[in-house]
């Protein structure tokens, strides 16, 4: 078997090169298993951190002067320098810490957890740092999942905002969202007033179904009064719940914003108010 900071050197050579596939075989199955099934993007910034560089770079083993692995990253003009310490062994465990900074500069100390796994050394741990991938795969689709409703909240708003530009410039609310798309050759009109684009206007964008309805105001006077008066309510609903997103919005003319997870219900007006976070 392999020395367990010579089995680290190979990881860490691998994180530089990007080179996923190799990567993935110093690995705990389950891990390998989780790493292979990210999207590439996670898989990439995953490398990117053990590494400290942005770009696939040339890997270089050396020893140093006190009998220590250097494995340098070189990656678009930048260097980063990882100095391997010796494997503290304990049965199935190692530890091996490592210097990484740039070369002749400060470095800061990094303990790294290896267990032995089928007769070879697999990553464990960074620092305190359990590497747990099927873990911080949920993680990190949670966090995908919640920046994704988020935008289609900000949707909702734009679609809110546009209505009310609509209802300002034509005296009354659009019967349809298609009445806010693209305007014509010939300019904007009631029919095309150029206000959201075409995929908001058709009603559907962000993997969500979004619905349009008028309130009307209960106020005196003639028609042309109520029209100015009238309020709406927007709804945005998954199209697939659970990949493009769980929670159902809801929206009205006040800009109250009301949700919940409906499992692919409507939201309405009876669903608790959402508090936004203040920019």
């Amino acid at each position: 078997m392999r020395d367990p900071a010579a089995a680290l050197a190979d990881a860490l050579s691998a994180a530089c090169r990007q080179d996923q596939a190799a990567f993935a075989t110093h690995l705990t199955a389950a891990n390998a298993a989780t790493f292979r099934a990210l999207p590439d993007p996670r898989r990439s910034a995953l490398l990117k951190r053990f590494v400290l560089l942005d770009d696939a770079g040339k890997p270089l083993l050396s020893t140093t002067a006190e009998g220590r692995t250097e494995v340098r990253c070189e990656a678009a003009g930048l260097v980063s320098a990882m100095r391997l310490g010796s494997a503290e062994v304990r049965e199935n465990l190692a530890f091996v810490t490592a210097e990484v900074g740039e070369p002749g500069g400060e470095a800061r100390p990094v303990r790294i957890g290896l267990v032995r796994e089928a007769g070879e050394w697999k990553l464990l741990s960074v620092g305190l740092l359990l590497l747990d991938l099927p873990a911080l795969s949920r993680q990190w689709e949670e966090a995908d999942l919640e920046a994704h409703e988020a935008e289609v909240i900000a949707s909702l708003r734009k679609i809110a905002e546009a209505l009310g530009g609509y209802q300002q410039a034509f005296g009354k609310l659009p019967e349809a969202l298609e009445q806010l798309g693209p305007g014509s050759q010939d300019g904007i009109s009631p029919d095309r007033a150029g206000l959201l684009d075409a995929s908001l206007a058709g009603g559907e964008s962000l993997g969500y179904r979004f619905r349009y309805t008028i309130k009307p105001a209960a106020v005196e006077g003639d028609e042309s009064d109520r029209d100015k008066a009238a309020g709406f309510e927007l709804a945005a609903t998954p199209v697939d719940y659970g990949s493009a997103g769980r929670r159902s919005f809801y929206l009205d003319s006040k800009g109250v914003l009301r949700g919940a997870d409906k499992h692919g219900a409507v939201a309405t007006v009876d669903d608790p108010q959402i508090r936004e976070p203040q920019p």
